[in-house]
């Protein structure tokens, strides 16, 4: 940032400076997250950041947590979009109607869910615990379950975004 670019700090009023103290950045503990969050059986969500918590007008952030080989029940968001995050273990998301397609992550590895899919998490590990940093597209915490037979054998998807395609691959 210049001289140029950069606010007058000599011009700012101490009730300027109050404002930005108390409506700043807000740093939240990992040991102080908010339990007390719609679930989903099989899984343990706790908020960081929330309305409640930090005033997030337009986003809800947090963690999930599911023991070795355990797996959530069906359930959708609603309006919201998630991302999901892997940071240890190995996820396996099913998804569709009848959860009849499926997909893996493991760390560093993002996921996407948009508004209203049918969903289910689920650790591909009998060893360890999966974690992930789960983050949607407003400040409700909004967790739909449904209860769907899921189909027996579900279709493996690979995706491969427009972006990276092979060359010469249709789009």
């Amino acid at each position: 940032m210049t001289d140029i670019d950069a606010p007058n700090r000599s011009a700012q009023s101490p009730t300027d400076a109050d404002r930005w103290k108390h409506d700043g950045v807000r740093v939240i503990a990992g040991n102080q997250l908010d339990p007390n969050v719609p679930s989903t059986p099989g899984m343990d969500r706790k908020a960081a950041i929330n309305f409640a918590r930090a005033g997030a007008q337009k986003l809800w952030a947090g963690i999930v947590t599911i023991k070795p080989d355990a797996k959530t029940g069906a359930h959708h968001h609603g309006h919201l979009e998630s991302i999901i995050y892997v940071v240890r273990g190995r996820a396996r998301m099913r998804w569709g109607e009848r959860l009849q397609f499926v997909a893996e992550a493991g760390p560093g590895d993002f996921i996407f869910v948009p508004p209203y899919v049918p969903h289910q998490e689920i650790n591909a590990r009998a060893d360890e615990v999966l974690e992930c940093v789960l983050v949607r597209s407003d400040g409700e915490a909004i967790a739909v379950n449904l209860d769907i037979e899921p189909a027996e054998r579900p279709e493996t998807v690979l995706w491969v975004d427009p972006i990276h395609r092979e060359p010469g691959a249709k789009s």
